[in-house]
């Protein structure tokens, strides 16, 4: 039903006859009483009959030939529907004034050659052709009005054809009727319909907008049509358009893809460009971490200035206060390492963050295992068998240890950088909806080079201060570093899972989380209880100053 009501169609223009309808209630088969058709027309309609001899039992009533045929309703009275019969009228309206005009003709005013009129006593047929009709109407086309509507003839004699234009929807009562919405003249290309229309309904009149002959509304700008199955092709369903997908046209067969950097509006029916993402410093993230940084940078200060101060004390003396120094220096190189990663990548900060980086950490962590490597030299050579072990392991060797083994991590940032070194690259593929702007690393082997090698350090640092933690109290040195490679470990162990997982400039903030974390973690595990020491010391220094000078 609801196909039907939007369905249009054209039909042959309906037209009244003047006068018909009173004309056809007046007839009576009394008064024509050889048209059996009548006859046979008014037994069905009022069930009865005008044979009087049949037996009394089969005849429900006898016809009286005035019965009223305004007390029934049938389609013999109903006039308002012709459309055959109203061409024929107007037909034989059009021939009937050309056949008077004819009788009308004056002499020297006629339509034939030389204005010479027709013979009315001796009409020949050719001069009641269309042609000779034709010019006879066309004389007088204005005058030839049927209804108050011109009738207009082409150059052959046939009326211009006209149409209704009709509309199918259903009533009240389930039925379905039919309404007439507008015309189609044939010399016009488009259809002209009524601007309202007004419909008898409930013995009121209704004001009605023009019909619509649409199964489905036209879909906006941000939606496609989807055909529904089965169903005529006017029959669709609007379908919004998928993330990243626009239509900016109504009634869109299809959405349009937006290119890499742009995505769709909420409203779908335009591309934007993408937002792109980085840690910036204006981020409340990218200040935080900043922030870690900065006072991570300024306590590595702190206690240097601490430690040059107090240099001359035996536990800055101790295990070769050059390897502290450079301690302290290697976790302020880690500690500023840090703001490399924050901001919009550049080419030069991606090629040096994670050099810096790998450099710094090699450098603290060969710090480390040298100075555990002092602890076990010092303690072996507290014993008898083995006082020549700091002989063979003094400040010289001490320095080069650590050079060399930082050596090695510069070789490979030097080949990372001169072969595939990390640069810019927004990524689209990570979240569609967004361009993360990150610094791709360039040769996964080499990075892999680089962060296991300082893996393998950190290992063999936390394994041979594992051995060496039960030493007598005056080799407490190799527990605060047990303590703080066991730290450095499992932040890095619980890193990888955690960068995995993390997306877009997240991940940036997991690995300055695990640089910042393993860096306070040496930090106050190898100086706290020495920084502690010395200060306490020292204040119990002065207590006893204050003491003796009162």
């Amino acid at each position: 039903m609801g196909v039907i009501q939007g369905t249009l169609g054209i039909a042959i223009r309906r037209g009244e006859i003047q006068g018909l309808y009173e004309f056809l209630l007046h007839l009576r088969p009394s008064n024509d009483p050889k048209n059996n058709m009548l006859r046979i027309f008014w037994e069905n309609m009022f069930l009865c009959s005008f044979e009087t001899e049949i037996h009394e039992q089969q005849i429900k009533k006898v016809c009286t030939g005035q019965e009223d045929l305004k007390a029934t309703y049938t389609t013999y009275t109903d006039v308002s529907g012709l459309r055959a019969a109203y061409n024929v009228y107007k037909a034989v309206y059009a021939l009937a004034h050309a056949l008077h005009d004819l009788m009308q003709c004056e002499e020297g005013r006629g339509p034939f050659s030389g204005n010479s009129c027709a013979d009315t006593i001796n009409l020949k047929p050719w001069q009641v052709r269309p042609t000779g009709i034709v010019q006879i109407l066309f004389r007088h086309i204005e005058d030839l009005n049927v209804e108050r509507k011109i009738l207009s003839f082409d150059k052959n004699g046939d009326a211009l054809a006209i149409y209704d234009v009709l509309n199918w929807h259903p009533s009240y009562d389930g039925s379905v009727r039919v309404q007439a919405v507008g015309n189609k003249f044939m010399e016009i290309p488009s259809l002209l319909l009524y601007k309202d229309l007004r419909q008898m309904t409930d013995n009121r009149w209704c004001l009605f907008q023009p019909p619509r002959s649409v199964c489905s509304e036209s879909c906006p700008p941000g939606t496609r049509q989807a055909t529904r199955k089965g169903l005529p092709v006017c029959c669709f369903d609007c379908m919004p358009c998928g993330d990243g997908e626009i239509s900016n046209k109504t009634d869109a067969i299809e959405c349009t893809v937006c290119p890499d950097e742009f995505w769709s509006n909420p409203e779908k029916d335009q591309c934007v460009p993408k937002i792109v993402e980085f840690l910036s410093y204006e981020d409340p993230l990218g200040i935080s971490l900043t922030t870690a940084s900065l006072l991570g940078t300024c306590i590595c200060a702190v206690v240097m200035v601490i430690f040059c101060h107090h240099h001359n004390t035996p536990i800055v003396r101790a295990n070769n206060s050059e390897l502290s120094f450079l301690l302290l220096l290697s976790l302020k190189m880690c500690f500023l390492c840090v703001l490399l990663f924050i901001g919009q990548p550049q080419l030069w900060t991606c090629q040096l963050r994670h050099a810096v980086f790998g450099i710094s950490f090699v450098l603290c962590i060969s710090s480390i295992l040298v100075k555990t490597m002092v602890v076990i030299a010092v303690f072996k050579s507290s014993r008898p068998e083995g006082r020549s072990a700091m002989k063979w392991f003094g400040a010289a060797q001490q320095r080069c240890t650590v050079l060399v083994l930082t050596a090695l991590q510069v070789v490979i940032c030097a080949v990372w950088l001169s072969t595939a070194s990390p640069t810019p690259h927004k990524n689209n593929q990570y979240i569609r909806s967004k361009i993360v702007y990150e610094c791709a690393i360039g040769s996964v082997a080499v990075f892999s080079m680089l962060l296991g090698y300082i893996g393998l350090l950190a290992a063999v640092s936390f394994l041979l201060a594992f051995l060496v933690r039960n030493l007598p109290d005056n080799f407490n040195e190799a527990k605060f570093i047990t303590f703080s490679m066991l730290i450095f470990c499992a932040v890095w162990i619980a890193f990888v899972p955690a960068y995995v997982s993390s997306p877009g400039k997240y991940a940036v903030a997991v690995e300055i989380f695990a640089i910042l974390a393993s860096s306070f973690g040496l930090l106050v595990a190898i100086f706290a209880p020495k920084c502690y020491i010395i200060l306490a010391k020292e204040k119990k220094k002065n207590n006893n100053n204050n003491k003796k000078s009162s």
